[in-house]
């Protein structure tokens, strides 16, 4: 089966920020035709569960609302998802929409306002870069997944 690379907080696993998961059944129904491997940036970076919220600003930087600066840690994790995406063969990843790792198409704008912008997180940018297709989990439920074209 081709595989996919999965934000795994959408697959239950309890890594999101809050200490829980994200789990989406259209996503789960993924490993009818898919060889989905689970993956959170984040914790692969090197940061807890649970963790301080944090957003990407417009200089893309990642940054806790007390003003922490944890990019370095999204950028190792991203390289964990890349390395992943590789070593297995990925035709492509599912990720969580809106996350500052994993985002694809809006991310929060860094003033932790609740607005979104037009944008990707720092492992969506990564996997992208290194050739992957991105979508998240509001693109597979409407039937759109990665060719791997």
């Amino acid at each position: 089966m081709p595989v996919l690379i999965v934000s795994a907080c959408l697959l239950g696993v309890d890594c999101n920020y809050r200490g829980g998961a994200s789990p989406r059944s259209a996503v789960a129904a993924l490993a009818d035709r898919f060889d989905l491997q689970a993956v959170c940036p984040e914790v692969d970076g090197g940061l807890p569960v649970p963790r301080p919220a944090a957003e990407r600003g417009d200089d893309g930087r990642v940054r806790t609302a007390a003003g922490d600066d944890v990019t370095a840690a999204y950028e190792v994790g991203a390289e964990v998802a890349v390395e992943l995406a590789r070593r297995t063969g990925a035709v492509g990843a599912v990720l969580k929409a809106r996350s500052p790792s994993c985002g694809c198409h809006q991310v929060y704008d860094g003033t932790f306002s609740g607005t979104l912008v037009d944008g990707e997180g720092v492992a969506a940018a990564a996997l992208r870069r290194a050739g992957y297709e991105v979508v998240d989990e509001e693109d597979v439920a409407a039937g759109r997944l990665p060719t791997g074209d």
